[in-house]
């Protein structure tokens, strides 16, 4: 890697990995807990200087994230790897810093992405398990998992999210192409996990509502088709679950950031 001299300023990002339920989400909100909070604190008490950063994705109050990528500005010398060492020495046991990378100056966390890839936990059995509390959501009810894989077949594509996002700018486009919406069972957990350029704000908590809904037999696979079409009573809301079940897996970005961390990573 390229030395940076005193002075001269340069990107740097970070893969960041946290449990988002002390939190009010990942953006900055005056005198609430928040994900980019904490991660500024510390750069201040690392760098003694000032430093807003980034994020590739808004996380909601709750959330977790194994994959979320943040970026910054910064004139401070040292190498990424004190940058890691010296952040996660800072930084309270539920948020650490797993990778860093000195990008190129035009790198952006959020608008350089390709896609985003979300997994939603759901522990399906009849009690709850205290380990698992805050990551997975709990349903009592069997879940037909087939019944599921097959319903998610209508999220696939490009198509107007609006329905499934109450509250969206009118003057904001809805539109987001999604690659793949699955579903699988692991044991007592059913795991749903989608990739798409961009969500809107509860598009998955409310999509993933909907597929319990058919899992356990209250709707046909298709409620999904007959909610993006606006099809379904005007009265009908949809249901939205628990953000704790929600994780940000993955960030996925051009071959240039991979050419980035693998220059890194040879040093």
């Amino acid at each position: 890697m390229t030395q940076v001299g005193s002075g001269s300023e340069r990107r740097l990002a970070l893969v960041v990995e946290y449990d988002g339920t002390c939190y009010q989400g990942f953006q900055l909100q005056h005198q609430r807990p928040t994900i980019q909070g904490e991660i500024e604190q510390a750069l201040k008490r690392f760098t003694q200087v000032d430093i807003r950063i980034r994020g590739a994705s808004r996380t909601d109050s709750g959330a977790h994230a194994q994959g979320q990528v943040v970026d910054f500005v910064t004139a401070a010398e040292h190498p990424p790897e004190q940058f890691l060492r010296g952040l996660n020495f800072y930084l309270p046991a539920d948020i650490v810093i797993q990778e860093a990378y000195e990008v190129d100056p035009e790198f952006h966390s959020r608008r350089s992405a390709l896609t985003r890839i979300y997994r939603y936990h759901i522990l399906n059995q009849s009690q709850p398990s205290p380990i698992r509390r805050n990551t997975h959501h709990l349903v009592r009810e069997t879940l037909d998992a087939a019944q599921m894989a097959g319903a998610v077949r209508g999220l696939v594509g490009e198509h107007d999210f609006r329905p499934l996002a109450a509250g969206h700018p009118k003057e904001k486009s809805a539109v987001r192409r999604v690659s793949r919406w699955e579903v699988w069972r692991d044991g007592d957990t059913v795991i749903i996990e989608c990739e798409a350029n961009g969500f809107l704000r509860h598009q998955i908590r409310r999509a993933n509502a909907l597929l319990v809904g058919v899992g356990t037999g209250k709707w046909t696979e298709s409620i999904i088709t007959d909610s993006l079409q606006a099809r379904l009573p005007q009265n009908l809301s949809f249901p939205i679950l628990p953000a704790k079940g929600l994780c940000l897996m993955q960030v996925t970005y051009p071959d240039s950031w991979h050419k980035v961390k693998n220059i890194n990573e040879a040093d």
